[in-house]
């Protein structure tokens, strides 16, 4: 069983996506038996909206299950080194000179926007096991783009 390693925040956001997907079930079973009420299943759009509905979350339940029970913890102020590894935040200098700030995160927890990739990402895996000054490339649909290492920190 392959550990999913996670940052703290990323848990929890897991755990109570988890808790309320649980709190929802009940409500599910209700419309259904409510529908159920209605009379004929075989035309009762409300029976089987409810029914797909409770299909979903009893498949993002056991997902998210998996993921908690998995999960590796991992705090980015406890680790240290020379090298870019999982949690680190690198700041990198694009093809313009323009500095760039990811932290690496888990695939749960990634938001590009807020400058959090995924340790899955091209990106990601061309900076993991890297030192400041090394040059990466990466492989991105419109091409090849270049990155220098300027920055490693843990925080």
């Amino acid at each position: 069983m392959q550990k999913v390693p996670m940052l703290a925040e990323g848990y929890e956001k897991l755990t109570a996506d988890l808790k309320a997907l649980r709190e929802e079930r009940p409500k599910i079973v209700d419309a259904i038996e409510e529908a159920r009420a209605h009379g004929d299943l075989s035309e009762n759009a409300e029976y089987h909206a409810a029914k797909e509905r409770q299909g979903q979350v009893e498949a993002q339940i056991a997902d998210l299950e998996d993921k908690t029970s998995r999960a590796q913890i991992i705090d980015p102020a406890s680790l240290s080194g020379e090298r870019v590894v999982f949690g680190a935040t690198v700041t990198v200098l694009d093809e313009d000179d323009k500095a760039l700030k990811y932290q690496i995160v888990g695939q749960a927890e990634s938001d590009a926007k807020v400058g959090r990739i995924s340790y899955e990402s091209p990106l990601a895996r061309a900076l993991i096991g890297k030192s400041v000054g090394d040059e990466v490339e990466v492989t991105v649909p419109s091409g090849e783009k270049f990155y220098l290492i300027e920055k490693i920190e843990f925080i």
